[in-house]
């Protein structure tokens, strides 16, 4: 009898104990979980799938897209011409900012048939510059001689930025006499 007392009031003793902690132990890797969890949906969200979501979004072809902070902005054109602002968020959901429905279907012409579009550029451009990230993407018809290219801006892990051109035919990359060193991560157009 009194061995039995014994062991009850050894177990009641480690339940005692043990209870709070294998309690606490239980909350800790819980904790850890959530953390893992929630640093994952923050994890940034690259210009590729930023143009994917926003596509996905609003269907079209990307004009433009830019880094602000956090934030992804993706101009969106349309086949009929009509745009949107799509924002994409770290955790890659798109949402609508701003839409433009007058009609520019002849003025976006050369973008929506263009044979390298915002997607091709960003990999013509990565594959010249090794290791780099995408931090911008422009479609640019405005040059003094009339042509028309992909201004990509790029960002080495040194964080240095540089432009580089992208054919929209031929998907031939070629550097920027205006290339850009800053550090900057915010885009200060907007």
């Amino acid at each position: 009898m009194k061995r039995n007392v014994i062991i009850s009031a050894a177990a009641a003793a480690v339940l005692t104990v043990g209870g709070p902690t294998a309690a606490a132990l239980a909350a800790t890797g819980d904790t850890a979980r959530t953390t893992t969890m929630a640093t994952a949906a923050r994890a940034d969200v690259t210009a590729e799938s930023a143009s994917d979501a926003a596509l996905k979004h609003y269907p079209g072809v990307v004009e433009s897209l830019d880094k602000d902070g956090a934030v992804w902005h993706v101009n969106v054109i349309a086949k009929n011409g009509k745009n949107a602002e799509v924002e994409v968020s770290t955790a890659g959901k798109a949402t609508t900012r701003d839409t433009d429905n007058d009609n520019n279907g002849n003025e976006y012409a050369p973008l929506i048939a263009a044979k390298v579009n915002a997607k091709k550029a960003m990999a013509a451009a990565l594959a010249a510059n090794k290791g780099a990230v995408v931090w911008s993407v422009d479609w640019d018809d405005d040059d003094d001689n009339g042509s028309t290219y992909w201004d990509v801006e790029v960002k080495a892990k040194d964080g240095t930025t540089k432009h580089v051109h992208v054919d929209p035919t031929s998907g031939k990359v070629t550097a920027s006499s205006s290339d850009s060193n800053d550090n900057d991560d915010n885009d200060d157009n907007n």
